[in-house]
């Protein structure tokens, strides 16, 4: 059984009679029958289909589906209803209540717009996100974090023992706070092929993506020199290949001549907070399935 892969099991204290939300997903190979079957344990369960959304991959041959579940039925008895299904056709599948925040710790340096977004929104309560800590490489967000109210703790990275040491660090938090996404909120810092196995699926990462591409320092004075038409960002999973994990979300800007360097940097910024906090709010509401190096988003 597919459940998040930190600890994202779901407490049943909830009576008989109450109306529980359920959210649904389930991967196997494309068969005849699945749709049929996963209906039929759904009204097994008492339950009542509120959004369903499909997809059968001509690629890989695998089929895709995420439903959203109304029932009386409690925790125990939906995943019993549903384990016949998962196991007839090899499927991994996970079930959670809509809504339920996700446990999410945000890695950061300097750059302080997308992680003053996620921060932002999640008090707000427009993302479905716990945030429990603000691990970061660099002291000055620590007054942002503070402002808050979430926790923040700086360890400098300034070779390979600090940052063998700031890693460990990650993993401790995710173990000491039940944590299940990690998003790597603008941290300018390349982890090590053993940090991303450990977290392989369940981190994002945010990047700059200019047509055509400036690497290195200054990306932006590097596009105004060249005249760049537009600026975009890109959310993609964190891999032992720098920047080239699979996509979960890309938006762009078009601009002209007219705009400096520093107005390059703040739309740039804009659109990495903005495509960031969009592929977190995916994930927590389990929207985003993997199809071997690409994504299907259920939008």
């Amino acid at each position: 059984m597919g459940f998040r892969q930190y600890s994202r099991a779901v407490t049943n204290n909830t009576s008989p009679a109450e109306l529980n939300h359920w959210v649904i997903t389930l991967v196997c190979a494309d068969q005849p029958g699945i749709v049929h079957d996963v209906s039929g344990a759904i009204v097994a369960a008492r339950g009542n289909i509120t959004e369903s959304q499909q997809f059968s991959s001509a690629d890989t041959g695998r089929f895709f589906m995420r439903l959203q579940v109304e029932a009386t039925a409690s925790y125990d008895e939906f995943a019993a209803a549903l384990a016949p299904i998962a196991e007839r056709f090899d499927a991994t599948w996970t079930l959670d209540r809509v809504g339920r925040p996700l446990r999410t710790l945000v890695l950061a340096s300097k750059a302080g717009h997308c992680v003053n977004d996620l921060l932002f929104r999640q008090r707000a309560g427009q993302l479905p996100v716990e945030i429990p800590l603000v691990l970061a490489n660099h002291d000055v967000l620590g007054d942002l974090a503070e402002f808050y109210g979430v926790p923040f703790e700086s360890h400098a990275v300034t070779g390979p023992e600090s940052k063998a040491a700031f890693e460990a660090r990650v993993l401790e938090a995710v173990e000491e706070h039940n944590i299940e996404l990690v998003v790597l909120a603008r941290y300018m810092q390349i982890l090590s092929p053993e940090l991303c196995a450990a977290l392989a699926g369940k981190a994002i990462n945010i990047h700059h993506s200019f047509l055509p591409g400036f690497k290195g320092a200054n990306p932006y004075r590097q596009a105004h020199a060249r005249g760049v038409k537009l600026i975009g960002a890109t959310a993609h999973f964190v891999t032992s290949d720098l920047d080239e994990g699979p996509i979960i979300e890309q938006n762009v800007v078009r601009v002209d001549h007219s705009r400096t360097p520093e107005q390059l940097i703040s739309i740039g910024q804009d659109e990495e907070s903005r495509t960031l906090t969009q592929a977190v709010r995916w994930f927590a509401e389990d929207r985003i399935l993997l199809d071997g190096d690409r994504t299907i988003i259920f939008r």
